[in-house]
């Protein structure tokens, strides 16, 4: 039932951020179509560093209670964020190339990000060579950590340092905001992806658990 809902709330609110994206709001001043690239690229790096979250949750529980429930939650969290934290490299990428003249820079939000686009590389490396599952769980931990770490100051940066990447546009310095067309796109674009992403996790989280029998099974075979 929660998967259809969220199946339908996808399919209902993204046809509508996708016509204000690109019907209803205006070009962003100097940026042109390019400018436009906002409104995807904001809230899949907002989401992405929400859903350090749960993956950081996931961890400290199964390191208290030792169930594996939410080893798997967290592994299957870890994904969605791995995936929000690829998408947003690669749409600012797409959007500093028009603007900057460059696909990358060393600015310190970008490599806050790519940081934690490495460490959830490893935490799917580690998982991916480690047999024992208890130890694969444990050591899962370190980079829930990690992430969890990185996630604020990440997104503080652009707050607290000189950066090239654009100052904060909601509760920045004097000067900053949106025009009300920008502002209700953005709004409901954020709205449509984390349905969209919701969805995603729940069929993720039914899925693994469908793995965790099948791997039962066939461990419970090879011991007769």
């Amino acid at each position: 039932m929660r998967t259809k809902i969220l199946g339908i709330l996808s399919l209902l609110t993204m046809p509508v951020a996708l016509y204000l994206i690109f019907v209803y709001s205006p070009n962003i001043e100097d940026q042109g179509i390019s400018g436009r690239n906002l409104y995807f690229h904001v809230p899949t790096a907002i989401l992405g560093l929400l859903w350090v979250i749960p993956v950081f949750v996931g961890n400290m529980l199964f390191l208290i209670t030792r169930n594996h429930r939410w080893d798997r939650l967290s592994y299957c969290n870890a994904e969605i964020a791995f995936l929000l934290t690829t998408l947003a490299l690669l749409t600012g990428m797409i959007w500093a190339k028009p603007i900057w003249g460059k696909w990358w820079v060393w600015d310190p939000r970008l490599t806050l990000e790519l940081v934690l686009w490495l460490t959830f590389a490893g935490y799917f490396m580690l998982r991916s060579y480690l047999p024992d599952r208890e130890k694969k769980a444990k050591l899962s931990a370190i980079f829930g950590v990690l992430a969890m770490v990185n996630a604020p100051i990440n997104y503080m940066a652009i707050r607290l340092m000189r950066t090239q990447h654009p100052q904060p546009i909601i509760a920045g310095e004097e000067g900053s905001g949106m025009d009300p067309e920008i502002a209700t796109t953005l709004l409901v674009s954020f709205i449509a992806f984390s349905f969209l992403y919701l969805y995603l996790l729940d069929r993720r989280v039914a899925i693994a658990k469908v793995e965790e029998e099948v791997e039962y099974l066939e461990t419970a075979v090879q011991a007769q």
